[in-house]
């Protein structure tokens, strides 16, 4: 089993906060503000960093860690992985006509 030092979580702001806050199930509306709120504890958090480096390292697919969302995780791995193979995104070059 890998062991992940996780000693900050005791200083995490979101120690006093609902777990499901971040963790929002709701749609729509009441999911952003439910993300939005999640985020806001995230900001002022003084593990945040941690936080953020423990969910990419253990592929953290659900909630809200290091104020960041799962898709904005996903995108972070996808051009990760990018770099890690030397691929760049495809950038079109100018046609000029004859």
């Amino acid at each position: 089993m890998t062991d992940y030092a996780t000693e900050w979580r005791a200083a995490g702001a979101c120690l006093s906060a609902d777990p499901d806050l971040f963790f929002p199930i709701a749609t729509g509306g009441a999911a952003v503000r439910q993300v939005t709120q999640a985020q806001r504890i995230c900001a002022g958090c003084g593990v945040r960093q941690q936080c953020l480096e423990f969910a990419m390292q253990t592929g953290e697919t659900y909630g809200i860690w290091g104020g960041t969302t799962p898709e904005e995780r996903i995108r972070v791995r996808r051009r990760d992985m990018r770099r890690r193979r030397g691929h760049h995104s495809y950038q079109p070059q100018e046609v000029r006509a004859s």
